[in-house]
């Protein structure tokens, strides 16, 4: 499987993982921070970017791309590396320290969640996520994405500065409805294989950052940081469900302290 791969600077590794509809251009503004003392490994997910976009949805499960970026880290002498996930990418970094801990130094995980774990929930939203996909493909990658804009889980983003929005919009529609629908079936939370009884076995150093006006991704954050051994929860105010996006500054100087913390006692 081909992936399209951003890497930048010198020094010990950190792989980013973007979120559903972006790409490594979604950490524009984290690699230049980091670059000048990390190594940034930043992938383009399957199905988004320039990265290869298979039709079979079944490729896209979180299980099969964290062996795919496992192998990514070995192939780069990469591994362990601290991992940086936001969202759809917070939860495919969970799945990567579960199934590979010997590729993970440390953990961010931004915006995250161990999956749906009633049956009956989790159901409806696979149903939920299958619409979405038919949507995609019947009315191409714009009209989703004006449809994905509107969810409230992006209402803060009515206060991006212009620049910074026409940015993010930009990104999203660069993508394919094939990789888009593709993805959606089969990495979404309806075909993720719940997480939250395995959340102990990570033993990698976590931090887990939500924004303070995403109520629901903060619980479900919540749980997550509860549920990982010494892991612990930073709250980032007048921001949502993208930190990273909608408070840059304080986002990278979370990141940074926890980066320094492990590299300092290692």
């Amino acid at each position: 499987m081909s992936l399209n791969v951003l890497t930048a600077g010198e020094g010990p590794p950190l792989l980013l993982l973007h979120g559903f509809t972006g790409t490594a251009r979604s950490w524009e503004k984290q690699v230049e921070r980091w670059s000048g003392r990390h190594r940034v490994i930043a992938p383009d997910l399957l199905g988004h970017g320039g990265s290869e976009a298979p039709t079979t949805s079944a490729r896209y499960a979180l299980e099969h791309q964290a062996d795919d970026l496992a192998r990514l880290l070995a192939l780069l002498d990469a591994a362990p590396a601290a991992v940086v996930g936001y969202s759809m990418g917070a939860r495919l970094a969970l799945v990567l320290a579960l199934g590979h801990p010997d590729a993970v130094r440390s953990l961010v995980l931004e915006s995250p969640s161990a999956g749906i774990g009633e049956d009956h929930a989790r159901a409806a939203r696979h149903d939920a996520d299958e619409h979405l996909a038919t949507d995609i493909e019947r009315d191409g990658v714009e009209a989703f994405i004006d449809r994905w804009e509107a969810q409230p889980l992006f209402a803060s983003h009515a206060a991006l500065p212009d620049d910074v929005w026409a940015a993010v919009r930009a990104e999203r529609l660069r993508h394919t409805t094939t990789g888009l629908a593709a993805s959606l079936r089969g990495a979404g939370q309806g075909a993720m294989t719940p997480l939250h009884d395995r959340l102990h076995q990570i033993d990698a150093p976590t931090m887990v950052i939500a924004g303070q006006l995403d109520p629901t991704g903060l619980e479900r954050a919540r749980h997550v940081a509860e549920g990982i051994p010494g892991a612990r929860l930073e709250v980032v105010p007048e921001a949502g469900h993208t930190p990273h996006i909608e408070r840059p500054e304080e986002f990278g100087r979370l990141v940074d302290h926890h980066l320094l913390a492990r590299q300092t006692t290692h």
